[in-house]
């Protein structure tokens, strides 16, 4: 599966950083995590460090799927508004999604903690009305947020010129974002877990399932066995091929990232995501060598060629609309890119495991806008159902919603 075009900048700026061995014999472990992105990683480091045995192969190179595409905004905003999530599910559904990626945000710190050149960041995240009718909806919003615990001030067109130097009606300013290098934090994630004693395998393709009610047994379409009590499909996007039921449509953005700015030039850009009501829309953040990195116009597009052709297209309009929003910026473009990501009816994502596969195949599907806080979170459920243990969001991120 093709899942990115063009020049993305993880792998443009890190290169191949380790390449694992493929798997040429059987192996047995307690759980076997197919898929070897950040999702995978992040999955395979919490059963790890909690005392299970865990294999990671992966089809292609270490992160060169889809991670390499990410632009690893971390956000405990999901891109349903809190109170569309409460209508469809509750207020006390809703709540618990939304507190439970505020909380996954410093774990993310937590894991990244100790790790070398991760550049992983907390920072600000602005919220802008893309237009005066949206002003009423994120005020609304706004007050949603604070009323269940969460950090979201209000900041009008005045504080918005004086702070920002940016022309809108309004916007919701909160200090639980941060940023990451999501290649190089999954490599590090991965050779830690070597250093364990677990498992990395990649140019290893899963072939094949075998699910029994005592375990899992794997095979590779070189000829290895993989036996395990668990196994973990985190496999991304390719993820839906071993699903018969339809839970998410693919669809493709664009981004590209800038030259180093001037610090003075960025200002507080340094230390605030920028992302607007408008729907597809535009996002933006600074990494630590003060280059933008700014992404956005998503469209329906699920065909590689196709999405080829549109990268440079795409990069030119976010460049218009980057400056529409910041005309006093004069960003240089260094590469651009564009890549797969899956949307759900609702926002949320899908962990756990799926009546076609029985109870010991579990799913790791982190998709949606904010798909590294997702997966934080889905490691931390799917550690708790192999364990035996009930999580809170086991039935609102499980396919039992559907």
């Amino acid at each position: 599966m093709d899942l990115k075009s063009g020049y993305p900048w993880w792998a443009v700026r890190n290169g191949l950083i380790h390449a694992f061995p493929p798997l040429q014999q059987d192996l047995r472990c307690d759980v076997l995590v197919v898929g070897g992105g950040i999702t995978g990683a992040l999955i395979a480091n919490e059963l790890s460090r909690h005392g299970h045995d865990v294999a990671v192969i992966e089809q292609r190179d270490i992160g060169w799927g889809s991670t390499a595409a990410s632009t690893a905004l971390l956000q405990y905003e999901i891109d349903t508004h809190l109170l569309e999530l409460a209508q469809r599910y509750g207020q006390d559904a809703a709540a618990l999604a939304y507190r439970a990626c505020a909380e996954a945000i410093p774990a993310l710190g937590d894991v990244a903690r100790g790790l070398k050149d991760v550049d992983f960041q907390r920072m600000d995240s602005l919220y802008l009305a893309s237009c005066h009718r949206d002003v009423p909806r994120l005020m609304a919003e706004g007050g949603a947020r604070r009323s269940i615990g969460l950090d979201a001030r209000w900041l009008g067109p005045e504080a918005l010129r004086e702070r920002f130097d940016v022309e809108a009606g309004g916007a919701l300013l909160t200090r639980q974002a941060a940023r990451v290098d999501p290649y190089r934090l999954t490599y590090a994630l991965l050779q830690r877990l070597r250093r364990r004693g677990g498992h990395v395998h990649d140019r290893t393709v899963l072939h094949s399932l075998d699910a029994t009610a005592r375990g899992v047994a794997a095979r590779t379409e070189a000829g290895a066995t993989i036996r395990a009590r668990h196994v973990v499909l985190a496999m991304g996007y390719a993820n839906q091929r071993w699903l018969k039921q339809r839970v998410a449509r693919n669809r493709s953005s664009y981004a590209f990232i800038t030259d180093p700015i001037d610090a003075d030039v960025l200002g507080r850009l340094r230390t605030t995501m920028v992302w607007e009501s408008a729907r597809p829309y535009l996002y933006l953040r600074a990494t630590g060598d003060r280059r933008l990195l700014v992404g956005g116009l998503d469209d329906a597009i699920d065909i590689p060629a196709r999405r080829d052709r549109r990268v440079q297209s795409k990069a030119d309009q976010l460049m218009k609309q980057l400056l529409r929003w910041f005309p006093r910026l004069d960003p240089v473009p260094a590469f651009s890119w564009g890549g797969t990501f899956a949307e759900t009816a609702d926002g949320l994502p899908f962990f756990g495991p799926h009546e076609q596969w029985g109870p010991r195949v579990h799913f790791a599907m982190a998709y949606g806008g904010n798909g590294i806080t997702y997966s934080m979170i889905g490691a931390q459920l799917l550690r708790a159902r192999i364990e035996r243990r009930t999580h809170a969001l086991e039935g609102l991120f499980g396919f039992g919603r559907l």
